[in-house]
């Protein structure tokens, strides 16, 4: 029997979906498909893959986490994707959001800063057969310019402001969502570009890592 399709972690995977996400307000039927059947265990180091499905962050090394399933949730279903988009993540991290993102788009560029994440995120990719993301090594925040515009940005790091040169590369009509900071607190944000213009919706208070680079802290 695959280790990762154990009988205990599929159920705790739909008791995920039920009590973490849809009682929540999680409503986009496509994240709860794809977050029922992608493996959050795979992609938890393994000391720490009994709680892979608690209601909280788990880090993962490097100093950085996998984020509580609800707000993993919260950022897919803001993006809305219907499955023919371009999509930029920045902060690959576990690789577990790129993987969704995978499943909810049609191609994946993910940024990551720590080239041990990066391999190691790779390697669960691989096993998943993820094979419209794409891995790269860099500073964030300044997304891949010379792959845009996309089409929906996923930012899983905190923000002072969104980053300018992110939303110089979101298309017309595309959706980003970031963790941005105001004092203490952190709020998980949508902005919805209208040509020169950018629609604000504040989804929920959160609490991330620092986003690290030219345009973050």
């Amino acid at each position: 029997m695959d280790a990762y399709e154990e009988p205990d972690f599929a159920a705790r995977r739909a008791e995920m979906v039920e009590h973490q996400l849809r009682e929540r307000g999680i409503r986009d039927a496509r994240v709860l498909a794809a977050m029922g059947e992608v493996p959050r265990e795979r992609f938890v180091p393994e000391r720490r893959r009994e709680l892979a499905y608690a209601d909280a962050a788990l880090p993962i090394g490097a100093e950085q986490t996998i984020s509580q399933p609800w707000i993993v949730a919260a950022i897919l279903q803001a993006l809305g994707l219907r499955g023919d988009e371009e999509v930029l993540e920045i902060g690959t991290g576990s690789g577990y959001s790129t993987c969704l993102l995978g499943r909810l788009a049609k191609h994946v560029v993910s940024v990551e800063r720590h080239s041990s994440l990066a391999r190691a995120a790779a390697e669960a990719l691989r096993a998943e057969a993820a094979a419209n993301v794409e891995l790269m090594i860099g500073d964030g925040s300044r997304g891949v310019p010379d792959r845009s515009p996309f089409d929906a940005i996923a930012v899983h790091a905190a923000a002072p402001a969104p980053p300018p040169a992110l939303i110089e590369q979101l298309a017309e009509g595309g959706r980003m969502v970031v963790p941005v900071v105001s004092g203490k607190e952190e709020m998980l944000t949508l902005l919805r570009r209208r040509g020169a213009e950018l629609e604000s919706t504040a989804i929920a208070p959160c609490r991330f890592v620092p986003l690290i680079g030219a345009e973050g802290f």
